[in-house]
This record gives structure tokens, C-alpha cells and sequence, in this order.
């Protein structure tokens, strides 16, 4: 399943942005703001998956989904600024660029399977921890 892209995909391109060196020295480490934005979207994205995965329910997910998406987009905006910034060299703009573009592509994958009908029928299907325990109607 894409979860198992789209999660990883925006938690590496979170912990690419926490540990890159640009942001514990030189220009944008004195760029607070600029720093804190790249931060914070990075790892919004990821946080959203997980809290969408952890709801149980197609609709739910999808819509956490979006928000990594647009955590996604707030991230790959802070790229495009920071090389125009000269914070990041073009060789390590291009790499990150493309782990958010690959991040973003599995999310608008899975989000577009959780929208779809196979998905409510595979979740009336599935095993949710919640449900364990209660009869079938």
C-alpha cells in the first residue's frame, strides 16, 4: 500500500530538513524564521499521516492526507526559497526537491485510494483494533 511510501517519503524529507547543515550553520541558521518554517512543514506532513493512519476510517485519513499535502507544498515553497536565498546549493536543492516531490506523489496516491470506493469496502473488511471484541449485527 502507498502509506508505506507516503510516510516514510515525508518523515525522510523532514529529517533531511531537522539535520541539514544549512540549519545549525551559515546563513539560515541565523534565519530563525526561515529555519523554524522549513522545520515545522517538514515534519507536519509526516505527523498528519500518522495521525490520519491512527483514526480508523478512509474518509478520516484522506482528509489528514490533504493536510500533509499541503505540508508538503509549505515545504517544497521553503526549498525554492532557500535557494534563492543561497542557503542551499542547487545539487542540495535538487536532492531535496525530489524527495518532497516523491513524498508528495504517494500521498496524493494514497489519499486518492482512501477516496475511492474500494477503500470503504476494505475498511468494512478489515480488522480495526476498535472494533475487536463487538458482534457483527
Amino acid at each position: 500500500m502507498t502509506f508505506e511510501i507516503s510516510w516514510p517519503g515525508s518523515s525522510l524529507i523532514n529529517s533531511r530538513a531537522r539535520s541539514l547543515h544549512l540549519l545549525r550553520s551559515g546563513p539560515a541558521a541565523r534565519d530563525f524564521k526561515y529555519r523554524d518554517q522549513i522545520r515545522d512543514s517538514s515534519a507536519s506532513a509526516h505527523r498528519n499521516i500518522a495521525e490520519g493512519y491512527g483514526l480508523y476510517d478512509p474518509g478520516q485519513f484522506a482528509r489528514f492526507c490533504g493536510y500533509a499535502l499541503g505540508s508538503l507544498e509549505e515545504t517544497k515553497s521553503s526549498l525554492i526559497d532557500g535557494r534563492d536565498r543561497a542557503y542551499l546549493d542547487e545539487t542540495l536543492y535538487s536532492r531535496l526537491w525530489n524527495l518532497a516531490r516523491a513524498a508528495e506523489r504517494a500521498t496524493k496516491n494514497l489519499k486518492f485510494y482512501l477516496d475511492s470506493k474500494d477503500a470503504r469496502k476494505n475498511h468494512g473488511a478489515s480488522k480495526n483494533p476498535r472494533d475487536r471484541g463487538k458482534k457483527e449485527p
